[in-house]
């Protein structure tokens, strides 16, 4: 593998990164609604989640998700099971945002809501599984291995990249929060946020 080819990698999946979707709008909302340190953590479970999506497609597990459409849906409702009953949970528990301290939630809770999340798309096996391999010099006996450096300087980039959004999302956040008549109605923006993308998930196609 060329410096070249690991250098138009890069680009690529920096522009994919930024690209608006579901894993921005769950860090900017993290940041804006309970502040940096718990989005740049959510952000860092979010892209640990590459790890697991990166070795399921180079050894070829995520290939299941073309083939089988059950272990498709199962895998698609579990996660949108998950982020609508984070949505519950947050209307449920409306101390769960502070207006003077909006950093409640242990960092490890923060981190695994954002690796569950991310695991928990199926489509992101799929896309990785049809990204990376566009990548890899063929006819290599070390293409498992090339795929598993493309997916760590993926999730380098991503998490350099995502921990910034969530530190500015947080400095936004600590500019509205000081705002208790606007701040009030940030624990809805987020049950809306979880709501929306589990309902995005769960009408996913194949």
């Amino acid at each position: 593998m060329t410096a070249a080819t690991l250098f138009y990698f890069l680009c690529a999946s920096i522009a994919l990164t930024l690209a608006p979707g579901p894993d921005n709008i769950f860090v900017m909302t993290q940041g804006i609604t309970r502040g940096r340190r718990p989005a740049i953590v959510a952000a860092l479970g979010m892209c640990s989640g590459v790890s697991v999506h990166t070795s399921l497609a180079a050894f070829g597990i995520s290939a299941v998700f073309y083939s089988s459409e059950l272990v498709f849906d199962v895998v698609k409702y579990a996660g949108a099971s998950y982020l609508l009953y984070l949505a519950w949970k947050t209307l449920k528990d409306r101390s769960s945002i502070q207006m003077t301290h909006p950093v409640d939630l242990p960092s490890a809770a923060m981190f695994r809501r954002g690796f569950i999340m991310n695991v928990l798309n199926p489509k992101v096996a799929m896309f990785f599984l049809a990204f990376l391999p566009q990548f890899v010099v063929t006819g290599s006996e070390h293409v498992p291995l090339q795929m598993l450096l493309l997916g760590f300087v993926f999730m380098l980039q991503a998490t350099v990249n995502m921990c910034l959004i969530g530190y500015f999302a947080g400095s936004i956040g600590s500019f509205i929060m000081a705002r208790p008549k606007a701040a009030r109605y940030f624990e809805w923006l987020t049950a809306c946020v979880f709501g929306s993308l589990g309902i995005r998930l769960a009408l996913m196609e194949r």
